[in-house]
């Protein structure tokens, strides 16, 4: 069963960083490419960073680029998402992602909310 868990989400005053972290089971993690998603209410998901399963990295939401950093340990299972000069339209709940065989699964996301 594909399992993943966000973590590390929280209030961050503008300027500051956080790191999300997302633990994947019940598959080869190392054989599929991860996301980072983020949703705003009203809003559909929008895909922020994508990393290969050896490590390359792909940037889509052009707001972000220069400030986040997607990055893999295979050892671990974990993805990763490094975000520095928070500003408040990054607000969002931040979801983890894999596409396996066509279906696509989701954590439960978490709440990262850049405030003074």
């Amino acid at each position: 069963q594909v399992q993943l868990v966000e973590s590390g989400g929280g209030l961050v005053q503008p300027g500051g960083s956080l790191r999300l972290s997302c633990t994947a089971s019940g598959f080869t993690f190392s054989s599929y490419a991860m996301r980072w998603y983020r949703q705003t209410p009203g809003s559909e998901r929008e895909l922020v960073q994508h990393i290969t399963g050896t490590g390359a990295t792909l940037t889509y939401a052009n707001s972000v680029r220069g400030r986040f950093t997607i990055s893999r340990d295979n050892d671990k299972n974990e993805v990763y998402l490094q975000m520095d000069n928070l500003i408040p339209e990054d607000t969002a709940v931040y979801f983890c992602n894999v596409v396996i065989g066509g279906d696509n699964y989701w954590g439960q996301g978490t709440q990262v909310t850049v405030s003074a």
